[in-house]
């Protein structure tokens, strides 16, 4: 059985690569491409530090992006049921917490894996992806 998928894209979001979706819908679920701190207006990372690129009161860093691609695909943050961080070094992962401990507060907290990696995309301290049901 062949299932449909649904690309999903967001002007709220930065731009996704011609090689990937920024989402895609199936089976009931919506995947998120990584998202990392970047200001969808300018392309640019937003200042500060590993927690206000996951997550600050301007609202264009990662979650926040996270959070656009998904009421795009008719989802939320409060339905996200899996959640990857990559982090460039685990220096950041008290920072990457704090961030990511003011938007999953409520019900049921999604899984999570936080894996260090050698190096991410634009140099950025953090990407974070996420699964969640629509």
């Amino acid at each position: 059985m062949s299932s449909q998928k649904i690309a999903v894209l967001s002007p709220d979001a930065p731009a996704p690569s011609n090689l990937m979706s920024q989402a895609v819908i199936c089976n009931g679920m919506i995947y998120c491409s990584g998202s990392r701190g970047i200001d969808p207006k300018t392309g640019k990372f937003v200042d500060g530090n590993a927690s206000d690129r996951t997550m600050s009161d301007t609202g264009v860093q990662a979650l926040r992006n996270l959070e656009n691609t998904l009421k795009k695909g008719g989802s939320h943050l409060s339905q996200v049921v899996k959640v990857n961080n990559f982090v460039s070094s685990m220096e950041y992962y008290g920072q990457v917490n704090e961030g990511y401990g003011q938007i999953f507060t409520q019900g049921v907290k999604p899984c999570r894996t936080c894996v260090a990696v050698a190096s991410l995309p634009l140099d950025a301290e953090v990407e974070i992806e996420c699964i969640a049901s629509v």
